[in-house]
């Protein structure tokens, strides 16, 4: 166990303070050990993985941080009528698994390529991009309730998943979860095709129509160049990279509140819901919030922090940014967006010991 390590050195924004206490957890038992260490001393538990959705206050966290780093899948059935059942840790690296499924011609996530963190994350907040949510292909997680002091196994139906959402996600309270995910099932169709593909942009650079498919690696590759271009691949050297990705989830209102709306703004029918889905990027830009706002001289983060250059929806440290500046960046936005359309944005990422 380490003490007092600093926590901007485990997220992607590259911000927060001191953790009380800062444990590894390599295996199943090893999670479990560590939650039910800290939970009978009475201590607060914030859970860590690729550290991609976390904002943590620049006082960082006074209890236990766990960071989970197990990883290694295995495949469970395989079969042309089935398709692949495939068992993940909860610590393996995502887009990795991504990578694996591509190049086994396991088809469905094919258009979540370059989506940073660990796998036992991605069900927690329902992760999505490019048309797609790894609710379309997860089948089960198996996790540890730290309520009931045992593990448990939610299969879909059971997860509750919506829009960037979960159970485990509403049962998520500061960063600690009562149920802590141990693996991750994934069901995956055979075959080198993807699934239709339901976003405009990637069926145009694919050359297909949208609800049609491409070949699972072209899939890959143009998402990746489509993230990259927009910042949403992490690079070390590039500043737009060290952010959070998404700062805010894209709007669901109702139909009388999108009608109020430009014409021109895009708006998405939010299945099973009844709403309606804006561009939270569109209205951040209308609303006057330029790429890299934030880098002018005497603005809220004196350019410590800024929107990116390639995307307004992300929020980045530029180099020597404290929390507290990435939190001004998104105060003044989320306050102008709701001055210009009456439409209150909410955070995607965790806040950890901080809001706005």
């Amino acid at each position: 166990m380490t003490e007092h390590k600093l926590l901007s050195s485990l997220t992607t924004l590259g911000t927060g303070g001191a953790a009380g206490a800062l444990t590894e957890a390599f295996s199943e038992q090893e999670i479990i050990d560590a939650v039910r260490k800290a939970d009978d001393a009475g201590e607060a538990l914030l859970i860590i993985g690729g550290g991609s959705n976390l904002v943590i206050a620049d006082d960082g966290f006074p209890g236990t941080v766990l960071r989970i780093a197990s990883s290694g899948y295995t495949v469970e059935s395989e079969d042309s009528c089935g398709g692949v059942s495939v068992v993940v840790q909860a610590g393996h690296n995502f887009d990795e698994l991504v990578h694996t499924a591509v190049l086994h011609a396991w088809s469905g996530i094919e258009a979540l390529s370059g989506i940073p963190g660990l796998t036992g994350a991605t069900p927690v907040q329902n992760v999505g991009a490019y048309g797609t949510d790894v609710s379309a292909t997860i089948a089960s997680v198996r996790v540890w309730d730290r309520l009931r002091n045992a593990v448990q196994t939610f299969a879909h139906a059971d997860l509750k998943f919506g829009y960037r959402d979960s159970i485990l996600k509403q049962s998520t309270t500061a960063g600690s979860p009562r149920y802590v995910v141990l693996t991750v099932e994934f069901q995956l169709a055979l075959g080198r095709m993807s699934a239709p593909i339901r976003y405009t942009e990637l069926a145009r650079v694919l050359g297909v129509e949208v609800g049609k498919r491409a070949y699972s690696l072209d899939v890959r590759r143009e998402v990746l160049a489509l993230r990259t271009g927009k910042g949403m691949v992490l690079d070390a050297g590039d500043r737009d990279t060290w952010s959070t990705g998404s700062f805010f989830t894209n709007p669901l209102v109702t139909a009388d509140v999108a009608r109020l709306l430009p014409a021109d703004a895009p708006k998405y029918p939010a299945p099973d819901s009844g709403l309606i889905k804006l561009s939270a990027a569109w209205l951040i830009d209308r609303a006057g919030f330029a790429k890299g706002f934030g880098l002018e001289p005497g603005s809220v983060s004196s350019g410590r922090a800024a929107l990116s250059t390639k995307h307004t929806l992300a929020i980045t440290n530029r180099g020597t940014a404290r929390t507290q500046d990435v939190l001004a960046v998104a105060r003044a936005v989320r306050a102008g967006v709701a001055a210009k359309f009456g439409i209150t944005l909410e955070p995607e990422p965790l806040l950890i010991g901080c809001s706005l």
